[in-house]
């Protein structure tokens, strides 16, 4: 996505016109439509303005992506009560199927006696309740498995 494309979308996402934008820095509707489009772009000053203007550090505007904003912005929305609603194995299963029919297949067991293990020792040694310990060990498996494929 290119810089102007990000300035469009970081634009819209907190909801201002470029009319709006171009009055908040001083500069004219058509300056900021440039921007977008790509025809000229900002120089440092005004990039940090518009960041701070959009509710964003000057790195997240440069590199802005809408979907991770989102996301980022349902897991920070998202309660005990709505997670609870929520059949994760299934909403996963539809992007990676394995996770639909695994269960007929994989001893579950041996591999749950083995994360209990780790389980307990996290909580035992570190002090984490069983919720965080439970974060930590996904964490730690998921840097393996990203760092090793």
């Amino acid at each position: 996505m290119s810089l102007g494309n990000r300035l469009f979308q970081a634009r819209k996402k907190a909801g201002y016109s470029q009319e709006a934008v171009a009055e908040r820095l001083g500069v004219s509707r058509q300056t900021i439509s440039k921007w977008e489009t790509d025809e000229t772009l900002p120089d440092i000053y005004q990039s940090s303005r518009l960041a701070e203007f959009y509710h964003l550090t000057l790195d997240e505007l440069v590199h802005f992506d809408l979907d991770i904003k989102e996301i980022e912005q349902v897991i920070q929305n998202t309660n005990e009560e709505k997670e609870s609603k929520i059949d994760w194995t299934n909403a996963w299963s539809k992007k990676y199927p394995v996770l639909a029919n695994y269960q007929q297949i994989v001893r579950i067991e041996t591999y749950a006696l083995q994360i209990r293990k780790m389980l307990n020792e996290l909580e035992s040694m570190y002090g984490f309740d069983s919720l965080n310990s439970m974060l930590v060990l996904k964490d730690i498996l998921y840097h393996e498995w990203k760092d090793n494929k």
